[in-house]
């Protein structure tokens, strides 16, 4: 597994679990799942281990909504 930057996500790419602005993309070897940044890590001990690449961007929240 690797952790990539492909192309961006945008507000277009919803979350495969609730429909949120996913901000990581998991490619698996039969597919790709989107998450938004809560699912993503709910999900990640499942993901982690059969992801043939994982794109992160969730520090983008940070930049476009301010850190809480």
């Amino acid at each position: 597994m690797s952790t990539v930057t492909a192309t961006p996500l945008t507000v277009a790419d919803r979350c495969d679990r609730c429909g949120a602005q996913a901000y990581v993309r998991v490619t698996l070897p039969v597919g790709e799942l989107l998450f938004c940044a809560h699912h993503s890590r709910a999900h990640a001990d499942a993901y982690a281990s059969v992801a043939l690449e994982i794109q992160d961007e969730t520090d983008r929240l940070h930049e476009e909504h301010g850190a809480r």
